[in-house]
């Protein structure tokens, strides 16, 4: 049965585990779902939820498949009950709050394109590395980098990836990645050139990627949001229905 409301939290935290380990083609499923990218950022290498785990096993693990690299251990509902009082209680730090927001896209609210905006598909190698160049600064990558993320996209653990990329003037100045690879639809990878925002362009990708999903037979369209990225969304229509925490662990 497809997802039809956005309260139904579990099958968004269930996408967002499918897309992560995309990147490392690890199994998103199980009880401990690790994944190691070797890329250095915080996205690309954790743990995405515990359950029915001792969490002195769990870190153990852990540290034995993540040590070595920037990662981060995300907890939400679909973790055990106590996780992060028990992470904190072992001298683990908070890094980061994200809310976890959904939105019904026979409900989201439609806008026009900016008027020289074009937005493509990224379908080759040469548009690929132009996509990771215009999200990496603003996410936080290294340029040193780059090809390990081209390499990763262009292999990524499952096919159902759309990457949008908003061009203008033969530039790619806006991203967005849409995973359909579960029930819900998710967004990821919501960027803008520092020089080209404030004139819509994150607001229409995450639109026409809702409209993608619309056309994929998706109902539910979920992301988590930057305090500054929370704002756009909510204008489309996205609420907030959960929440993810992320915390490093002591050495």
């Amino acid at each position: 049965m497809s997802v039809v409301s956005v309260k139904d939290l579990e099958p968004q935290l269930a996408a967002n585990r499918r897309y992560w380990t995309g990147w490392a083609k690890a199994d998103p499923d199980t009880d401990l779902p690790l994944y190691r990218t070797g890329i250095e950022h915080p996205l690309l290498n954790g743990l995405l939820r515990v359950r029915g785990r001792s969490l002195d096993e769990a870190a153990a693990q852990a540290h034995d498949s993540l040590d070595g690299s920037v990662w981060s251990w995300w907890v939400s509902s679909d973790s055990d009950a106590g996780t992060a009082d028990g992470l904190i209680a072992r001298g683990a730090e908070l890094t980061g709050e994200m809310p976890v927001m959904a939105v019904d896209v026979d409900e989201a609210m439609r806008f026009d394109l900016p008027g020289d905006l074009e937005i493509r598909t990224v379908v080759d190698e040469h548009e690929m590395r132009q996509y990771v160049r215009a999200y990496s600064g603003p996410l936080g990558f290294r340029p040193e980098d780059e090809d390990s993320l081209v390499a990763h996209e262009l292999n990524f653990g499952f096919p159902e990836v759309v990457r949008l990329a908003g061009v203008i003037d033969g530039r790619t100045v806006g991203t967005c990645t849409l995973s359909l690879g579960a029930e819900v639809a998710a967004l990821y990878f919501v960027a803008t050139d520092p020089e080209y925002r404030k004139r819509g362009i994150a607001t229409a990708l995450s639109v026409e990627s809702l409209r993608l999903a619309r056309e994929a037979g998706r109902r539910i369209v979920t992301l988590q949001a930057s305090e500054e990225g929370a704002r756009v969304y909510q204008r489309v229509g996205f609420e907030t229905v959960g929440t993810y925490r992320t915390f490093k662990l002591p050495n």
